[in-house]
């Protein structure tokens, strides 16, 4: 399966997000904020990101920006995963280079489906 990491503030949803995937096979690498996030995509190479917005430092917006521009991670995949559910947010996530975008809670099924469909690179 899938090599994902998952950058999100909140130790509960690293938890229960990660939980999720690893019983689907998925390895998982968490990250706690944006610029962990970053070091660990450049140092890890994961397959797929999913990235939260609100963070403390540098938002999940600041550090789609940076992994979408920087040529060792631009091919990485990014969905935000967010409480956020405005559609301005997820037009901004898209202009960031987000190529999904889900709010939470999100649906195990809808998860799952969003992260096969963006491995296979599908467009959204």
């Amino acid at each position: 399966m899938a090599r994902i990491l998952l950058v999100d503030d909140s130790p509960t949803e690293n938890f229960s997000i990660g939980s999720l995937l690893g019983r689907h096979g998925h390895e998982v690498i968490a990250a706690e904020t944006g610029e962990e996030g970053i070091r660990l995509a450049r140092e890890r190479q994961p397959d797929l990101i999913l990235m939260d917005i609100v963070m403390p430092g540098l938002n999940g917006f600041q550090a789609t920006r940076q992994l979408t521009r920087d040529p060792r991670t631009a091919t990485i995949p990014i969905v935000i995963l967010t409480s956020k559910s405005q559609d301005t947010d997820r037009v901004w996530a898209e202009r960031q280079g987000a190529r999904g975008y889900l709010t939470k809670p999100v649906e195990e099924s809808r998860l799952l489906g969003t992260i096969a469909r963006v491995l296979a690179g599908a467009p959204g």
